[in-house]
């Protein structure tokens, strides 16, 4: 029988090791089937491995990690015969809560052999895939200015977060942004868009999606807020909590555009940041992605 391939993100500093190795092939072997693990270091050779089993045909990879893992080797299962199987290994997990995959790794791998497929969206801005959301504004500026602390600075996440956010407030951003939804345009100054693949319940609380599978995209756009209520932005967007509807003009569509006089913008990703230039294209590719789930 072949071995099911499963990619794991091994550069999260999770301490996996050649025993942590052999349990998860023992996992595996207890739901009757042979694991082929490779424990990547990297995003690239994440998406090398993934890329490699579609080209061998093989019908089922799990990914193991975040919700930028899972991002990772979805982008290259996207319309393709191969389904994906996920181990979730993240922080937040947020796409494997959406589609009621379970948390505890024993069960999360008999589900990656039991389950049955279901076809779900996944959304594209500019090319680059996401699963759960993308965001301009004050989410992506956070991140960056985060990393840049403990990359260059050494400081801890917790430290580098709160000189982030000082950096982030006293700029006090706004995006100047022409907005082409359902042949309608819509100009706002705002600090934070955000666009969810399908929509998001409860306004914003992260992780909380009906479906995964109506071909919409749901556009959020943050009313122009006080210095206090930037704070309240960025602390609700760091920790997935932004929930006051009222606060949002909210629309949906399958596609929609964004322009700015920026050059270049930082636009997140699950999570992931890249620079962009625009205007950004975003769009659903609905059920696009073959994602192994519990049985009903």
């Amino acid at each position: 029988m072949d071995k099911i391939v499963v990619i794991v993100n091994a550069s999260a500093g999770l301490g996996y090791c050649g025993g942590w190795t052999t349990a998860l092939e023992q996992k595996f072997r207890a739901q009757g089937v042979e694991a082929d693990i490779t424990l990547a270091k990297s995003g690239e050779e994440m998406i090398a491995r993934a890329e490699r089993a579609v080209k061998e045909g093989a019908p089922l990879v799990v990914a193991g990690g975040g919700d930028g893992t899972i991002n990772a080797v979805a982008s290259v299962l996207v319309d393709t015969p191969t389904r994906l199987g996920v181990l979730p290994l993240g922080t937040l997990n947020h796409f494997a809560k959406d589609l009621k995959i379970p948390l505890d790794l024993d069960q999360a791998v008999a589900n990656a052999v039991h389950g049955v497929p279901a076809r779900v969206d996944v959304g594209e801005v500019n090319g680059r895939i996401f699963l759960n959301n993308s965001s301009l504004g004050i989410y992506p500026d956070l991140v960056r200015d985060r990393e840049q602390q403990q990359r260059h600075l050494g400081r801890g996440k917790w430290p580098a977060f709160g000189w982030a956010l000082f950096t982030v407030l006293r700029r006090f951003p706004f995006l100047s942004v022409r907005l082409k939804i359902n042949d309608d345009e819509h100009l706002r100054r705002t600090p934070f868009v955000f666009i969810g693949n399908n929509e998001y319940l409860q306004g914003l609380t992260l992780g909380a999606r009906e479906r995964l599978d109506s071909g919409q995209l749901c556009l959020y756009v943050a009313q122009k807020p006080t210095r206090l209520g930037l704070l309240r932005y960025a602390l609700h967007a760091l920790f997935g909590k932004l929930e006051a509807a009222r606060d949002f003009d909210v629309l949906s569509s399958s596609s929609l555009t964004i322009e700015t006089r920026h050059q270049r913008l930082r636009v997140a990703t699950d999570g992931e940041v890249t620079v962009m230039s625009p205007p950004l294209y975003y769009r659903s590719r609905a059920s696009s992605l073959s994602v192994i789930v519990p049985v009903a």
